[in-house]
């Protein structure tokens, strides 16, 4: 499994660090070469000079999200150019040569025969397909369908974050997507899907997360233990003396869930 690896500003912040030669840079932490063959995952809008000249040359693996919503929600209502945006979407996306990245699942806001047709749109503007990514209102039908059409499928909505009861009362769906998929010879992304006893109880070929920036936001030191992620939350009442250098240990431990991940999930 592939454990994609979210939050492109804290990507930018570890090589700002490394560029300024920082104190806190720790042992091990070699400038860019840290993202080497690194799982990212980052939103197109937030891609950059960063993304083109750094990320995408340094990284194992990379997966770019359309980043509709965030681009809405950014844009005063009843303004937004949606052919405009899937433009330079494409642009980027066929620019940098980007295998795979996301359609724009916007069904909420534009009804899902608009998205088909962005879809369409898009991939005629790249070359290539992109994944098509599930959201209940599609039905069951749907997702079978676009299993037979598209070497590779994602999930949202249904997974909800974490390990909330919310999320979880969804898990049991989950077994007939992965087969879905398989059967007919596809992969399945789970979006934003952090479980740590969910990735191991079923068998996505790809997930992502930004989990681990959550040690810089709450104060937790993060360890892999040669099987999982172990958290250690400060005392209370007490706070992590550098929030730079923890986001430096946190990052290599995660990268070392990424990779064990990699071979043994």
């Amino acid at each position: 499994m592939i454990v994609y690896l979210v939050a492109a500003y804290r990507f930018r912040q570890l090589s700002r660090m490394y560029q300024r030669q920082e104190p806190e840079i720790v042992e091990g932490f070699n400038g860019e070469d840290y993202l080497a063959g690194a799982h990212l995952l980052q939103s197109f809008v937030y891609a950059d000079e960063f993304t083109e000249t750094v990320l995408l040359k340094k990284c194992g693996s990379f997966m770019l999200d359309s980043g509709a919503y965030t681009f809405m929600q950014n844009t005063k209502k009843g303004s937004v150019d949606w052919d405009s945006y899937i433009e330079r979407y494409a642009d980027f996306v066929r620019r940098n040569r980007i295998q795979k990245y996301l359609e724009l699942d916007i069904d909420s806001v534009v009804g899902y025969d608009t998205v088909k047709r962005y879809r369409d749109r898009l991939e005629s503007l790249v070359g290539w397909q992109s994944i098509p990514v599930w959201h209940t209102g599609r039905g069951q039908r749907d997702f079978e369908d676009c299993a037979k059409r598209y070497p590779y499928v994602a999930i949202g909505g249904l997974v909800g974050t974490g390990d909330s009861e919310y999320a979880r009362k969804y898990w049991k769906f989950f077994p007939w997507f992965i087969k879905t998929a398989h059967d007919n010879g596809a992969k399945i992304h789970a979006l934003g899907f952090t479980s740590m006893d969910g990735i191991r109880r079923y068998h996505f070929d790809s997930v992502d997360s930004s989990g681990w920036t959550a040690g810089n936001r709450y104060g937790h030191l993060f360890q892999f233990d040669g099987q999982t992620i172990k958290t250690t939350r400060a005392p209370e009442g007490y706070r992590l003396a550098s929030s730079k250098a923890t986001a430096v240990r946190n990052f290599r431990e995660w990268i070392k869930f990424q990779r064990w991940a990699e071979t043994h999930l």
